[in-house]
Parts: structure tokens; sequence; C-alpha cells
């Protein structure tokens, strides 16, 4: 196969790429850097292809062995060492304490509002919260399916525009 076909397929196959490195990269920007970084490592291993075998799969993993490759190399790089005796690790994410006062407080203004909710929000709210699904609270109210999930959206709304104001 010649350069000039190759180039070709590669160009006809990055297409193909370019959701799979936003997939991967969660970020425009770098999943432009990674479709770079895949383009020109596929350009540079040109001869390491295999005629007839699938160009897809290939690019697939030269781009994943690439973004597992950055991903290890940027976990090392973030980790620093302390050369003392007992080795303490210097950017170890400490926890902090909770307060349990001011969480208890919160979670009683939480309570107060879910309970202040109209019921025709509340009961299938509290419900969803308890862990049953669409279609259960559905049968128990004895509501159409898409009622019981709008009413839950809307409970949700109602809440949240409550407990941003605490």
């Amino acid at each position: 196969m010649s350069t000039v076909e190759f180039n070709r397929i590669l160009l006809d196959n990055a297409d193909f790429l370019k959701p799979f490195a936003v997939t991967l990269t969660k970020d425009q920007e770098s999943a432009k850097d990674l479709l770079q970084e895949t383009m020109y490592r596929a350009l540079a291993n040109e001869g390491k292809y295999n005629v007839g075998t699938n160009i897809k799969a290939w690019l697939y993993t030269i781009m994943r062995n690439i973004f597992i490759n950055n991903y290890r190399r940027k976990a090392r790089q973030s980790t620093v060492f302390d050369n003392s005796e007992n080795d303490f690790l210097l950017n170890s994410r400490q926890h902090a304490t909770d307060n349990a006062a001011e969480a208890g407080l919160r979670m009683k203004d939480i309570y107060r509002v879910v309970h202040n909710l109209p019921s025709i929000f509340k009961t299938p709210f509290l419900l969803y919260f308890e862990g049953f699904r669409y279609h259960e609270i559905a049968e128990m109210l004895h509501e159409p399916l898409g009622t019981v999930k709008s009413r839950i959206h809307f409970a949700r709304r109602l809440l949240k525009a409550q407990i941003q104001r605490f």
C-alpha cells in the first residue's frame, strides 16, 4: 500500500475517531489533542499496519493506548513523595471532619421542605426516594407512568428552588 493510499484511508476514518476521543476525555479540547496524537502515531507507524486488517480497530486501539498512557503519566506526576524516614505522601487528600450538628440541621430543613410539598408531588417523590421504580409507583397510585414521572420531576424542581434559599 502506498503512502498516499494510507493517508487517504486515515483521513476517511478520522471522523469515526472524534466521538470516541470525546467519550474518553470528556472534554472537546483534550479530544482534539488526543485525535491529533492518534493520527500522528498512525502516520509514524504506517509500516506496522498490515494491509487487509480493520483500520478502524487499529486506530481505536492506538487512541485508547495513548489515552491510558497519558492518564497513567498524569497520575504519576501528581503524586509527590517526601524522602523523609517514613516516606509520607505529601499530596494525600485529607478529609475534613464532618460537623454532625450542622448536617443534622440541614437534613431537618430538607425533610421540612419535602413534607411541605403539595401531596400530589410529595407522595410519588417519597415513594421514589424510598427506592420504588416509576412503574411500581404508577401501579400503587393508579396513575399513568408519564404522570408519575412528571410529578417526581416537578417535585425535584420545587425542592431545588426551596433548598437553594438555605
